[in-house]
Order: structure tokens, then sequence, then C-alpha cells
């Protein structure tokens, strides 16, 4: 991975999920296999049903087709994110949600990264170039404003016991900052094709809905959302970026794809808008907006680095000078040029864009004997005129070329002025890098260069924390590992009861720990008699907790079907 990545990265630390955790796990992976009961995507991915996977047995899974996984903390920046899948890897929050929140996860888990790992084997490619796309879309600071609204939203849900006063105060923030968008940016337009799509999309015609995206197979809560009949379904097109996506409630629409080669049908069309790929005025004013480091790409190939601020362009609007604020950095292949960097172009850079007078083609183009024609040679002071109006003259101090084409020329006392007078360099300033190329091709969010610009935001320092350890959660924990032992050995029936009555005496909270052991009962068809008390103590539990009735109903309907099979 690019050292620049490589913060985002933690350790695992399996050994800090609890036997409690496993136990939720397999409570959501089996409530998945009856949604949907198809798991040999799972299966493929390393997953198990019986227990939270480690990341190295995903990892040689993936690797079949070419992908891998890392463990991140659970919020990372969207721009992050989409690096990472441009080099085919899956970051993976490694924390699991806790029981209060088992029906949807806050921030994302390990349980929503799982359903992620089976989308890449449905299609290895549409991540992978939604990533490319995603690491170069640009940005703006209204996103990041949003992007800390809603971090700071989820982490208050993400509370066992959330202030309500401090998170309606969020949710109004975060409102704000997404009505305040006036335009979004291509990062936000394209985050929506992924959440339509990987997080929410629905596969299959209005009659045979099938959800494939990663939040329906992570969130119970979502899944049942799916099936109000209310809910608007429309298929899926380019205009799904028309609609954000509701970070405070509910959705209220999906869009159903075809098929996989529909979904990026679609994101090539949006592609083809994006400044990566058009460049242009356009792409140059998108950078210019997002008030954030972006890259320019002359057609000779050469990269401008920086915060652009300004631009010249004629009544057809085509480029004619650009200019960025603060450091710049001048690069070639994605490598910064030597004595071409933050340091070396600390208050800025400008340069024209466009062909030159009496030369016909462009100067990144000419030969040897063209330049010497028109006096560019490293020592001479010739006055250049270009076909924009803007005139440069100066003592040619360099020439540099790259893969047969002149990317800079460097000059000393040089002035730059249009026709007018107006000026945009002076000979005070020092030396002027002339950047060379007929067009601006490309334009795209972050610095050529990452290693060397060292302008990725900073990543989070918390990762997975030791569970809370105090005497009754201890013991609470070391019931369900009673329970997970047993049912891993097929051994060790005759601990059941007194967990159980450890379970009913002083854990009246609990309902999960209670349905392993009546699952064990029914399955094995053991001990009947206390089997049948712990259903009806749970069927009492669901009707008298709202909250809790359809985890239990759930629950009980998977040990039911051992029992008809038994029967």
């Amino acid at each position: 991975m690019p050292v620049y990545l490589r913060q985002f990265i933690i350790e695992q630390q399996y050994e800090y999920y609890t036997p409690a955790d496993h136990a939720l796990w397999r409570y959501l992976m089996r409530q998945n296999g009856l949604n949907h009961p198809n798991n040999s995507v799972a299966e493929a991915t390393g997953l198990s049903i019986e227990q939270i996977p480690e990341l190295q047995k995903m990892n040689d899974a993936l690797s079949k087709i070419s992908w891998g996984v890392v463990a991140v903390s659970d919020l990372i920046p969207p721009s992050v994110f989409m690096e990472f899948l441009s080099h085919r890897v899956l970051p993976v929050s490694a924390a699991i949600r806790s029981l209060s929140h088992i029906e949807q996860s806050y921030t994302p888990d390990i349980l929503h990264a799982a359903a992620l790992s089976a989308l890449l084997f449905a299609d290895p490619e549409y991540l992978y170039h939604l990533g490319q796309l995603g690491s170069r879309a640009i940005y703006s600071v209204k996103d990041l404003q949003l992007q800390k609204a809603v971090y700071d939203l989820l982490l208050l849900k993400k509370a066992e016991e959330p202030d309500p006063a401090a998170t309606r105060k969020a949710e109004k923030l975060v409102d704000f900052c997404q009505k305040n968008s006036a335009e979004s940016s291509e990062m936000a337009l394209l985050y929506r094709l992924y959440q339509w799509t990987a997080e929410y999309g629905l596969t299959g015609t209005p009659e045979t809905l099938k959800p494939y995206g990663a939040a329906f197979h992570s969130s119970l809560k979502e899944h049942r959302h799916l099936q109000h009949p209310e809910i608007k379904k429309y298929s899926y097109a380019i205009d799904a970026i028309n609609y954000p996506l509701s970070i405070t409630g509910r959705q209220e629409q999906y869009f159903v794809s075809d098929d996989f080669q529909s979904m990026s049908r679609v994101l090539k069309e949006f592609a083809d808008r994006m400044a990566y790929l058009c460049g242009g005025t356009e792409g140059i004013l998108k950078a210019i907006e997002s008030k954030s480091t972006c890259t320019a790409v002359y057609s000779s190939g050469l990269q401008v680095s920086g915060v652009f601020c300004d631009l010249r362009m004629d009544v057809q609007d085509n480029l004619q000078f650009i200019k960025t604020t603060g450091p710049t950095a001048l690069s070639f292949g994605n490598k910064q040029l030597e004595n071409q960097g933050k340091h070396d172009h600390s208050d800025g850079f400008s340069s024209p864009v466009g062909r030159i007078k009496n030369l016909d083609k462009a100067l990144e183009d000419a030969s040897s004997e063209e330049l010497e024609e028109l006096g560019i040679v490293p020592g001479n002071q010739p006055v250049i005129h270009f076909e924009s109006g803007l005139i440069l003259s100066g003592t040619v101090l360099s020439i540099l070329s790259r893969e047969s084409k002149i990317i800079l020329i460097s000059f000393s006392e040089a002035s730059l002025k249009d026709e007018t007078g107006n000026i945009y360099f002076k000979p005070s300033w020092g030396k002027f890098d002339m950047a060379v190329g007929e067009k601006i091709v490309s334009v795209y969010a972050g610095a050529a260069d990452k290693k060397t610009f060292d302008e990725i935001q900073s990543a989070s320092a918390c990762g997975i924390t030791p569970p809370a350890c105090d005497k009754k959660t201890q013991q609470y924990r070391e019931l369900f590992s009673i329970v997970r032992n047993c049912r891993k050995t097929g051994s060790g029936y005759e601990r059941l009861p007194k967990v159980w009555h450890e379970l009913k005496t002083n854990y009246r909270e609990d309902w999960l720990c209670a349905l392993e052991i009546l699952e064990i009962f029914e399955k094995e068809n053991k001990n009947k008699e206390l089997a049948g008390e712990i259903r009806i103590y749970l069927e009492l539990k669901a009707s008298n907790e709202a909250e809790l009735n359809q985890l239990i109903r759930n629950g009980l309907r998977l040990s039911g079907q051992h029992q008809s099979q038994l029967n």
C-alpha cells in the first residue's frame, strides 16, 4: 500500500472479540441466511456463520480475485475509502456493533464490510472502477464540513446511551450542511452512485426484487424498511445522482439495476462528465470551487498540483491561463520534478495555456530546429506571443522535455502580460517556470505525487478498544463462552441448565444467550422441559418488550426450524 494510506491501517486485534460478540455475529449471519438463502458467496469470501472472520482468512479468499482487505477505524473519509478501492483493497472496520445496536450499526462495522466483500465476488471490477474515479473526484470544503458533521452525529448515535439533546442538535447541523450545498461536488455525486448501488442497491424487477447492497445485509432495520409498499423503487440510471441519501432518517426511495453491467454503464456515463476526463475550463472552475489541492494536467503531460484560485478564458470559454495560491508542485508521470516542489513554488504558480503564434503545431511538439527559429534557446531573450494575446519575454534558462514532449521552459527576468497591459508576472518575482501545453486535458482531486506533497487527511488514531470488564459484564460473557464451547464440542450440555438459571436470575435483559441455549436443546432434542420453559420465557419477553419483538421472534423462527426437522 502507498505510504500515505498506511496511516489508516490498524491491527484487527482478534483477541478483543468476546464470546458475546461472536454470538451476535452468528445471530446476524443466520438472519441473513433466512432473508437471503444463498450463502455460497459469503463462504467464498472466507466468512463463517459461527464466528467473526479473521481478516487474513478473508485476504486468502479474496486474493483469488486480486482483492484484499485491511482493518481501519470505523469512520474514514470517503476520498480515502475510494483511494483504497482504487488499489483493489477493501477497508474493513474491524469493530463490531454492540448488542444494543444489533439491528443497525450507526458506523460501518465488520458485518457491513463482510456484506461488501460479497459484492466483490459478484463483480470484482465494479468497486475497483468506482474507486479509480473516486480517488480522482473533486470534493469541496462543504463536503468536508458535512463529513465532520456526519462523523460527530454517528459517534453520538453509536453510544450505548445517546444524549437526546446533543443528538438532535447534531442532526440539525447535518441537515443544514446538506441543504447549504447549492451544487454538489463530483465526490458527493459519485458517492451517491456508490451508496445507491453498493450500499442500497436492488436488482431484478419491481415484482422480483433482490437486495444486493451491503446495507440490507448488515441492517435488519433496513431490510424491513425495504418491504414497505409505499417506498418508491426507481430504475437505476444516471439520475440517481440527484437523490441525496437521508442521513438522519430512513430512505424514501431505492434504485433497481437490471444487472452489474447496467451499473457499470451508469458509472461510465458519470465518468464522462468528470473533470478527470474532460479537463478544460470547467475542470479548473471545479478545482477553484473546491478550495482544496487539485492537479491540472497539461497536454504535454506536465502536472500542476496546488490550490487553484484563478484562470483566464476567451469568449468561447477556451482556457488561456491558470493560477494557484500557496504551495504548488510540478510533476510528470505522478513523480515530482527536481527543484519543482512545494518549497520551490511556496507562494503559488501561474502559467499560460494554449498555442503560440508563428508555429503551426503545439509548442510541446516543437523540434529543436523550430525552437531555434523562435529564439527559444537557453541564453536567448525571445518574445513569445500566444494566440490568446498573452505576451511573454525573458531570458531562457532551460528547456525540460519528457517522452518527446517539451513540458517546461524556465526564464529569468520574465514578464507576462496581455495586449492591454494587464500584468500576470513581473521580473522582480524571480524565476518564471512556464508550463508547456496546448490544453488542460485532466483535472482531479489531490496531488499528482502524494508521497512528496503530503496533503492527504490525517487518520484517526482510534481502533478497536479492549471491552469493558466490570465483574457483572465479565460473568455475562463467561455464560456465552460456556454455551459457545458446548455447541462447538458437542459436550457439556449438563452445564446449560445452570447457565439458564443464572440468566433469568441476574441478567433479565438477556435474550440472545437464552436463544442460543434453546437452539442447542431443540437441535439436539435434549431437556425438552427446560427448552419449553425457555421458549415460553422468550415469547413473553417478545410480547412485552416491543423493541425486542422482531429480534426474538426471528431467532425463535430459526430455532423452530431445527425442531420441525426433528419432528
